[in-house]
């Protein structure tokens, strides 16, 4: 599978079990919708993708959210992938993204983990927002730090 913008398509078990035809093959709608980096490189370039990337990473270092360290590239993701639940104040757990949709993200730990407790940043973005998250090993006790529009 090839993929439009250099994601390693073949090692996405996301893909592999879903039967992904890759981006390329499906002009950017490797999960049945359009996929905004795709897109972005279609109708832009690559050069301009990037210059996007960056200017979207100086936003999120920007928000300088305590314990959270730089960032300094951002990956595309599959929603299924990163798309936890948070529990909200009356009880019940949300999930505020798309399985099928891409997004950019990165994972960082956090600069006040003390090796008894472990706690990860999630960063997540895309044309309209940028969200970072909080929580431990394997997404557990998640909290929801920053959701904002862009």
């Amino acid at each position: 599978m090839e993929s439009i913008c250099g994601a390693d398509c073949d090692n996405c078990g996301y893909g592999k079990n879903c039967n992904c035809k890759g981006c390329k093959n499906t002009k950017g709608c490797p999960f049945g919708k359009q996929c905004f980096v795709a897109k972005y490189i279609l109708t832009g370039g690559k050069e301009n993708y990037e210059i996007f990337k960056k200017q979207l990473v100086a936003e999120i270092n920007e928000l300088n959210v305590p314990g959270m360290p730089k960032i300094n590239d951002l990956n595309p993701l599959n929603g299924s992938f990163v798309n936890i639940s948070y529990p909200l104040p009356n009880g019940k757990e949300v999930k505020f993204l798309d399985d099928n949709d891409i997004y950019l993200g990165n994972q960082v730990e956090c600069e006040f983990n003390d090796g008894d407790h472990i706690r990860c940043f999630g960063i997540l973005a895309n044309m309209n927002f940028i969200m970072v998250s909080e929580y431990g090993p394997n997404g557990d006790n998640p909290e929801l730090i920053i959701y904002k529009k862009r």
